[in-house]
């Protein structure tokens, strides 16, 4: 189940509290504790070409616009 049907299921059971909190049991996104889902970029929120090496937390895209300034220089 997507984050987005998630989402429209919860609103439609807004008014019927037992069998929201039903749903929410069985039904709610597991929360991650590793794995790609937890590495997002912080600048965009993307979890494809992340670089988390120093710190940095970035995708490649945004890495990509930023690195002058945090002082990478590109050698070719």
């Amino acid at each position: 189940m997507t984050v987005s049907d998630y989402k429209k299921a919860f609103k439609q059971l807004q008014f019927k509290p037992s069998k929201l909190q039903k749903y929410l049991k069985h039904n709610k996104p597991k929360e991650r504790n590793f794995g790609a889902s937890v590495k997002k970029c912080k600048r965009c929120g993307s979890n494809k070409g992340h670089i988390r090496k120093y710190g940095i937390d970035l995708c490649r895209k945004c890495f990509r616009e930023i690195a002058p300034k945090l002082g990478f220089k590109k050698f070719s």
